[in-house]
């Protein structure tokens, strides 16, 4: 449901108080501080307004959703997290009924009034109801309305067509709350991994309706949920503090690694039956230049660099392998290839790279065919990534690596061939191709100002210079340029997103007519493939899915709304006093996890 939301800066380091002096063992008084950084700067912290990654970093340790995954589990294991229990499910997986543990609690807020607030099975009836109000405009809306949860989106047209408040005290059949700790949903058409969206407790963690409505337009800044950490402090991008929820409920470290896995094993067994969180807070600073984030790490002003910058990879990771002076100072590699994928879209809206025609289709496949991805890899990336064939993600269901599709061709000659064929030529003898009806043809294409987007929109200008093609590019920051592409108001525009479940199809939803202007930021719309969606939707995993996956990648790659890059191949570094630390597949919370372990600077 919601396993590929997109989850795609010098703030002054001083005010961390960071200070790297003299090394010296924790005691058990001080505090255990995880300090980080953040390439680019969050949004907000209201699970029903977000869909950036760094956001959704924050909000999954403060909610909760029902369910989680085994941290340490490969491959991936759903678990309970507040619910009690696995779901149950109809025979046709229409209705799926879910019992919330008792004795879970909110962590302490004004809006309570002094009483402790229970999670309840209203709460998540709540939340969900949320990303359904159009007052909200929440990026998400569209993925949850594909889920087909019966009268609910009756309830946001009604307040649309009339223009009223949404009503959330309405009664839906498709999401109740049958007594204070049981939900049931009803859908329209079976969904065999309904459960996947309800894993993604930075999105659809339980939300208390009386905060919503105590801090109104400022509930961005006042995040209150059930989770191991609670807000501390917020400067706008610059500064974002979390603090360990005192109130939380007696949580264990435990976790089922293969018999086989080595370091699952080791992380198990130095830590089963720790009290979670084992961090006291976590310090991020918005650090947007790589250099500034390298330098950070290696004077011990960052417990963690998750990933290693590109442009430095070969500076930390040479050959793959930890540099020595790295390895003297203990600091220890974690490296896999990420479930995510970097892409350009292009606006199906716009006049110049939008539209169905052939000639239009014919613009698009050869600015895919110029881009060369091995030369992406090799000269910006360092190495630190593989080729993608398509838009589906690694470790889900559905990614194959080794099929080879049109997706990964190279070949500037085809691409010239193509431009001259459907009339892309110079006719007023300036050196670059015009549009057929003689106008200029500029590729408007939108960026963020650090140094790997730099590097990257470098790489691009080269490539399309090679076939005639003159790009003008603008750079904004990553929050503005994401207002504008869901407003359909960029061109072009490159970014990544990461998966955030186990099934492949969500990697689609950026082509799925119905998200336009939501997760599918090009605003693709195709009615054969939006059929071949909602088909594979009702299917159980099988040769049959499989084969629909297959079709509607077929169908992307003919039409060409998306060029997709690379798979990620992170190397992240962690500092000898951080301990526990294992990249998540697609989740996002491990923060409470890890633990400080002198000696440590001083700072």
């Amino acid at each position: 449901m919601l396993a590929a939301l997109i989850r795609p800066l010098c703030a002054p380091l001083a005010a961390l108080a960071l200070v790297a002096a003299a090394v010296a063992p924790v005691s058990a008084a001080e505090p255990k501080v995880l300090r980080i950084a953040f390439r680019v700067a969050e949004t907000g912290f209201d699970p029903a307004q977000i869909n950036d990654l760094y956001s959704r970093y924050v909000t999954g340790h403060i909610f909760e959703g029902l369910y989680t995954y085994d941290h340490l589990a490969r491959p991936p294991v759903p678990k309970p997290l507040t619910a009690d229990g696995m779901p149950e499910h109809s025979a046709d997986y229409k209705v799926w009924t879910i019992k919330v543990r008792p004795g879970i609690y909110f962590q302490d807020d004004p809006a309570f009034k002094g009483q402790r607030r229970e999670l309840v099975a209203q709460d998540y009836v709540y939340s969900i109801k949320r990303f359904f109000d159009p007052a909200i405009k929440s990026p998400v809306y569209s993925s949850l309305r594909e889920e087909g949860i019966v009268g609910l989106d009756d309830v946001r047209q009604e307040a649309l067509r009339h223009k009223t408040k949404f009503d959330y005290d309405r009664v839906v059949e498709g999401i109740k709350a049958v007594d204070r700790y049981t939900i049931r949903f009803t859908l329209e058409q079976p969904r065999p991994r309904f459960w996947i969206g309800l894993a993604t407790g930075d999105l659809l963690g339980a939300v208390a309706r009386e905060v919503v409505e105590h801090y109104g337009d400022e509930i961005a800044a006042h995040p209150v949920g059930t989770g191991p950490f609670k807000l501390g402090a917020w400067r706008r991008s610059s500064l974002i503090v979390l603090e360990r929820n005192p109130n939380y409920r007696e949580r264990l470290y435990d976790a089922e690694p293969a018999a086989d896995d080595a370091e699952g094993q080791a992380l198990l067994a130095r830590f089963k039956g720790r009290r979670l969180p084992m961090l006291d807070r976590v310090e991020i600073s918005i650090i947007e230049e790589e250099q500034p984030r390298w330098l950070a790490f290696l004077n011990g002003e960052l417990d963690l660099i998750d990933p290693v910058p590109p442009t430095l990879a070969k500076v930390a990771v040479p050959g793959g392998k930890l540099a020595p002076n790295l390895v003297k100072k203990g600091i220890k590699a974690h490296t896999v290839v990420n479930s995510d994928v970097g892409f350009t879209y292009f606006n199906m809206e716009d006049p110049v790279v939008g539209g169905y025609t052939p000639e239009k289709v014919a613009l698009r496949r050869a600015i895919s065919l110029a881009t060369d991805l091995e030369g992406e890899i090799r000269l910006v990336r360092s190495q630190q990534a593989i080729v993608a064939q398509s838009g589906m993600l690694p470790n889900t269901y559905g990614y194959d690596p080794n099929v080879r599709g049109a997706n990964g061709e190279y070949s500037p000659a085809r691409a010239k061939a193509l431009l001259d064929l459907y009339g892309y030529v110079d006719r007023d003898g300036d050196g670059w191709r015009d549009l057929p009806d003689g106008s200029p043809l500029v590729l408007e294409v939108a960026t963020q100002p650090d140094q790997l987007y730099r590097q990257l929109e470098e790489q691009r200008q080269k490539d399309m210079a090679a076939i005639g093609i003159r790009i003008r590019i603008t750079p904004r920051k990553w929050p503005e340029n994401l207002k504008m592409a869901r407003a359909g108001k960029l061109q072009v525009w490159s970014l990544a997103t990461s998966a955030a479940g186990p099934d492949g199809q969500s990697s689609l939803m950026r082509v799925y007519g119905p998200a336009a202007g939501g997760q599918n930021l090009a605003r693709f719309k195709l009615p054969a493939l939006d059929a071949l969606y909602d088909r594979a939707s009702v299917l159980p995993d099988g040769p049959e899915r499989l084969a629909l996956l297959a079709e509607m990648n077929k169908l992307v790659a003919a039409y060409a709304p998306y060029k997709y890059h690379v798979h990620r191949i992170y190397a992240d570094l962690t500092q000898p006093w951080l301990i526990g630390y294992r990249r998540p597949t697609f989740w996002l919370e491990q923060w409470h996890y890890l633990d400080i372990e002198g000696p440590v600077p001083q700072r």
